[in-house]
């Protein structure tokens, strides 16, 4: 390639350095020292005591020899240890492997194993789960370090030979920690949900991090000094990255331990929240909630959700409550959302059902993203956008991951073409938002028509007696298959298979409508989603009543 005038400049430490979420946390901590960070029940943290504490936290590290490269897996729940793991891991070179809370053992000794892990940082309450991971996984050399509650006298789960208070004591607040030497340098380590044989590693950089944090704050219009309440897991795409984020912009971090409805209200109405994420099956468990009948909340709550596409129900009742939900769409392998449904303004004079709709459409490509398609199934070619031609969403940006872990093969075939596949599918509309129909493995082929079984999801959340609905294919001899319904009622409520059917009759073509219903709950992961693949197995095992 020929040089021109303006290649003869020289990349120096004066106008490069790499771009890291690290670099947010000493900036906020000399501006605003005294501001609160992170709270936690009866625990609270300014910055500067917040940002002392991750550097003992990478002092520590260092002193037990952690370098650049090794893995810190932590089992925990969102509390204030978890939030400095994001920083003081990194902090010593080292890579965050946050571990899914809901794990078996055998999977917690699988990804221990897979990640390398040199230390194990285990939350009091895991403990039990951890000794039988620990005891499959058989390295003695791994060190195993305890986080006790603070605010609670009984702490049964002890495995480690020290507790996590008495590591950071061991390390030191002055402590002359090092910016990454490349924003491609590896920050994080997430599983996936591991649904279909071992979970995968998606590997995250300190480049794609530190984007998503930028991207968020303007496309989520964040101000200065947040109240933020972390009910997103934060072992969850590193909990959509918003630990950073709220760094960056000196928000207060408000943890939880558990997603408790009359809990969240409180602490919405004691501690003026004003930011909170969550999964659709959140919006559901507030919404039903006995406590929402009294919740009156005298400000405006933004309420980002990411997840299967809540029903417009869900939308409008939760709106009615103070929210202001703002859906977004991605991936693990994509550091979390990276597409958002960006409300216009355009749009206000709309009815509280045509303003739902819109909100329940996942959006456009946010501003760390390069780039978002949907490609036919065949052609590849990318779908008229008429709102109704589905195919799959294809992504590409800085947000998307450096591959998975000692998975060549896989990190391959899904950067393909120089586009991450998601294997979800979708439609998109005019004005460039995408709607998602389905996962790849859960549409429904019938007698050669493709049904979506997102729109019948849709359709029976708005039965005054569902709570949530999923909706999987059923092998059917004639059709090949068919909609299978499987329904989890409101506390109290009653209906029968032949009510939901002559309900969905109303609603939707013959072909589409659920031949078959079962009543029951729904399983569901950490992270609230629900566990199709479940339900897949139990229609196809021929043991529906």
């Amino acid at each position: 390639m020929t040089k021109n005038k303006f290649d003869s400049f020289a990349i120096t430490a004066a106008n490069y350095e790499a771009l890291t979420p690290l670099s947010f946390l000493p900036r906020t901590a000399l501006m605003f020292p005294d501001r609160r960070a992170v709270v936690y029940g009866e625990r609270s943290y300014s910055w500067q005591e917040f940002y002392d504490r991750c550097k003992k936290l990478a002092s520590a590290l260092n002193k037990i020899g952690i370098r650049k490269g090794d893995t810190v897996a932590v089992l925990a729940a969102n509390t204030p240890e978890m939030i400095e793991a994001h920083f003081g891991i990194p902090m010593a070179g080292a890579v965050l492997n946050t571990i899914n809370t809901r794990l078996d053992a055998e999977t917690i000794a699988y990804v221990l194993g897979h990640g390398e892990a040199k230390v194990f940082i285990v939350d009091y309450e895991l403990a039990p789960q951890a000794k039988s991971a620990l005891e499959i996984h058989g390295d003695s050399d791994l060190i195993v370090i305890d986080i006790l509650d603070l605010q609670n006298t009984i702490n049964p789960g002890v495995l480690g030979s020290t507790d996590y208070e008495a590591f950071l004591a061991s390390g030191m607040d002055t402590f002359q920690w090092q910016m990454p030497t490349s924003e491609w340098d590896a920050i994080g380590l997430s599983y996936t949900s591991g649904t279909s044989g071992r979970p995968k590693g998606v590997v995250y950089h300190h480049r794609g991090s530190y984007l998503m944090s930028m991207g968020t704050i303007t496309d989520w219009d964040l101000p200065r000094h947040p109240n933020y309440l972390y009910t997103v897991p934060m072992f969850h795409c590193n909990g959509w990255g918003h630990a950073w984020t709220m760094t960056a912009v000196a928000g207060t971090m408000f943890c939880t331990r558990a997603i408790v409805p009359e809990d969240i209200f409180s602490t919405i109405l004691e501690h003026n929240i004003s930011h909170f994420g969550g999964a659709p099956i959140v919006l559901s468990m507030l919404l039903n909630s006995p406590a929402a009948k009294g919740f009156v909340c005298p400000h405006t709550v933004e309420l980002m959700t990411a997840g299967a596409p809540p029903p417009a129900s869900v939308l409008q009742g939760i709106e009615k409550l103070g929210f202001n939900v703002t859906q977004v769409y991605g991936l693990t392998e994509t550091y979390g959302h990276t597409v958002m449904s960006t409300w216009n303004s355009d749009w206000d004079t709309l009815n509280d059902e045509q303003r739902s709709a819109l909100k329940a459409r996942q959006g456009a490509a946010m501003v760390q993203t390069a780039g978002m398609r949907i490609v036919d199934m065949e052609s590849r070619q990318d779908v008229p956008a008429d709102g109704k031609s589905i195919g799959e969403i294809l992504i590409r940006g800085n947000t998307v991951m450096k591959g998975y872990l000692k998975d060549a093969e896989n990190t391959e075939a899904s950067l393909k073409n120089g586009w991450f596949h998601t294997g979800d599918l979708a439609v998109m509309h005019p004005q460039g938002y995408a709607e998602i129909k389905d996962r790849l493995k859960d549409i429904i082929i019938s007698g050669g028509e493709n049904i979506s079984s997102v729109e019948i999801e849709g359709v029976l959340h708005k039965h005054e007696a569902v709570s949530l609905a999923a909706v999987v294919a059923l092998p059917d001899e004639k059709w090949g298959e068919v909609p299978c319904a499987f329904i989890e009622l409101l506390d109290g409520a009653a209906v029968t298979e032949k009510e939901i059917e002559v309900f969905c009759r109303a609603h939707l073509a013959g072909f589409k409508r659920p031949k078959k219903v079962v009543f029951g709950e729904l399983p569901k992961t950490a992270t609230g989603k629900i566990q199709k693949y479940e339900l897949r197995s139990l229609a196809r095992s021929g043991r529906l009543n």
